[in-house]
């Protein structure tokens, strides 16, 4: 089988598949675009047919691509995903950037709450080499997937296993960051999530109780004038400011992502 014939056959069939299956080919090729295109009617091994038939046949399903390859490439580094952590996304790529925006001290004291894949953690301490990052996961599994991606990418991240702020007493911070989870059982999307660990997605109460839980909590471990930066589903925006001007924090506004949507809060507490 030539490689630009399969994916051409994709395409046509599907042509909102054709990011997938152009980075699923070049994964099994082991090549980059610009060397695929140098030279694409190159034939496949019968090892590389059989993998890109079985990975695309698992994709088709449902899988993210991202397990099915075994990494995602975050703001620039190469990061273990499988079906213990939640893939992290373009929208938690925005949240990494704000972070950055943020008026921090230069020697910020950082911690990733729910870090799963250790993806925000790891990218701040990558691009502030003078942050000191922390990252909490209660998952065993996840906290697995944390301490190899935190050690392939410099072991600059302290990790503590815990349920969000319970491993971190006595502790306080500059910013406190997480992406908890956000979607309500009942959501419709949830139908469309077989692969991902259900414990990332679903929160109670329509999905806020994890949100609360950290907004109420954060003013015991920042220090005055620090920062707390979330993201959240696109209609829990408004719900969240409220939240956070009620109890006195300032500055505080929403992003939106690529899509339009709002999808980050953050505040400053001064006590």
């Amino acid at each position: 089988m030539l490689g630009s014939q399969w994916l051409r056959r994709q395409v046509e069939a599907a042509p909102h598949e054709r990011q997938a299956a152009r980075l699923w080919l070049l994964e099994v090729l082991g090549l980059d675009a610009s060397r695929f295109y140098a030279d694409p009617d190159r034939e496949l091994s019968d090892d590389q047919e059989a993998r890109l038939l079985a990975g695309w046949q698992r994709y088709q399903a449902g899988e993210p691509l991202a397990y099915i390859c075994g990494y995602e490439i975050f703001r620039g580094l190469r990061l273990q995903v499988d079906a213990r952590v939640l893939a992290p996304r373009p929208e938690t790529e925005e949240l990494v950037e704000q972070a950055l925006q943020l008026p921090l001290p230069e020697t910020a004291e950082v911690v990733d709450l729910g870090t799963g894949s250790a993806a925000i953690a790891c990218a701040l301490a990558h691009e502030r080499r003078h942050w000191q990052v922390s990252a909490v996961e209660r998952s065993e599994d996840a906290l697995a997937v944390a301490a190899h991606n935190i050690a392939e990418h410099g072991g600059r991240v302290r990790l503590f296993a815990g349920s969000w702020y319970e491993p971190l007493p006595g502790r306080h911070f500059d910013l406190i960051v997480a992406n908890p989870p956000y979607i309500a059982a009942h959501e419709t999307e949830m139908a469309d999530l077989h692969h991902e660990p259900r414990s990332a997605l679903v929160a109670a109460d329509a999905g806020l109780a994890d949100l609360h839980h950290i907004i109420d909590h954060a003013p015991g471990y920042l220090r005055r004038g620090g920062w707390l930066l979330l993201e959240h589903g696109w209609r829990q925006g408004d719900g969240l400011r409220q939240r956070l001007r009620g109890a006195g924090w300032t500055a505080v506004a929403s992003r939106c992502d690529l899509a339009g949507h709002e999808r980050m809060t953050w505040g400053c507490w001064h006590g």
